[in-house]
């Protein structure tokens, strides 16, 4: 007999999914302990659960699943193979769907005109104080994009407007923002995307007190400290409207001591999807503003106060908001979670969730 970690291991199914299946009906254990619970899986089983695991990486939904593996040991597989054409040919069908939805989305954008003043074509001479963008560069470097086929996401914002510079970085699963305050302004709204190296080279100028100049002349960007500059080319692209992916102030506040919540997170326990899918820490905000971890037993079915997140992105965070104490902001299970500064509430990270196995 096969434990339910075995059968994680060897089948490429997390331990997760395995429980879905089993309630599911899909691939029920071979016996489960009437003491403690536990799922037992007969050797036979182990191949029906790779079966499984392609089917459901394929998309197969789950009715079908079930009928393939009812007839995958029998002698005739006309059924399973009935079922396996049906399904590539529904793929077929919404790939060639889908390409005629984004071929319409592509000619509205080649033919949709932009009545907005470009945001990068200005040139802005302006101070800001080196601990200020030093801080600011801190709390969103982590969130920027790796991702060669999104270049656009691959830098840092730098968001101009009337007295204050934002920058912000995101690479879709997490987006972080942070906030300086600067003086000789008085013009409109600019944005340029500073790339990341560049971002890097402006930050290792940022260790003393005192101002430093920042330079945008249309496509170029500079920053000044004392006798020591660092300058390139801006990123060729839009940014994302940023704002309209912030979450709504007013869900559920959880305040954390970083130390011990860190350390909770570090030896607690997670949810080990498949082979390659990060670690999940699934967090829920308990009564009175608490937080706890979720252990892997804890199935928490339709606990509306429950969310899993990339406990690596979290632990990033978390070292980003650079404080002994921040605030954990949760929505629904299904809305970003926000990491908050409490002294200063303009500096945050956002996290997607991460979808559980039903």
């Amino acid at each position: 007999m096969r434990s339910i970690g075995d059968m994680a291991r060897g089948s490429g199914l997390g331990v997760s999914a395995l429980r879905f299946y089993d309630r599911a009906g899909v691939l029920v254990p071979a016996w489960v302990d009437p003491v403690s619970g536990y799922r037992w899986y007969a050797p036979r089983q182990l191949e029906e659960a790779r079966v499984l695991a392609r089917l459901r990486r394929a998309g197969m939904p789950v009715a079908d699943i079930r009928l393939v593996l009812a007839g995958w040991s029998g002698a005739d597989t006309d059924l399973v193979r009935k079922l396996l054409e049906a399904h590539l040919r529904r793929l077929e069908q919404g790939l060639s769907d889908a390409r005629g939805e984004f071929s319409a989305l592509r000619a509205l954008l080649d033919h949709r005109e932009n009545a907005m003043t470009s945001l990068r074509s200005a040139t802005v001479r302006l101070s800001v104080a080196a601990p200020e963008l030093a801080a600011a560069l801190d709390t969103v470097r982590f969130a920027a994009s790796s991702d060669p086929e999104l270049p656009m996401l691959g830098g840092v914002l730098f968001d101009i407007e009337g007295e204050s510079l934002h920058v912000v970085a995101t690479d879709r699963y997490r987006l972080a923002v942070g906030r300086a305050g600067v003086a000789g302004h008085d013009g409109g709204r600019v944005q340029v995307i500073v790339p990341s190296p560049l971002a890097d080279a402006m930050r290792a100028l940022l260790d003393g007190e005192g101002s430093v100049r920042l330079s945008v002349d249309g496509d170029r960007v500079s920053l000044e400290a004392g006798d020591r500059q660092a300058a390139g080319q801006c990123l060729d692209h839009d940014f994302p409207d940023y704002r309209r992916l912030l979450p709504v102030p007013g869900g559920r506040r959880a305040p954390v001591e970083v130390a011990a919540f860190r350390k909770a997170l570090e030896t607690g326990p997670v949810r080990s999807g498949e082979a390659g899918a990060p670690d999940l820490s699934v967090l829920r905000a308990e009564d009175g503003g608490t937080v706890t971890l979720c252990a892997d037993g804890d199935d928490g079915d339709g606990d509306p106060n429950r969310v899993a997140v990339n406990r690596a992105f979290l632990l990033d965070a978390l070292a980003a908001g650079a404080r002994d104490r921040l605030i954990l902001e949760f929505g629904d299970p299904t809305a970003p979670i926000a990491i908050r500064r409490p002294d200063d509430e303009g500096a945050f990270s956002v996290l997607m969730p991460v979808r559980l196995e039903d």
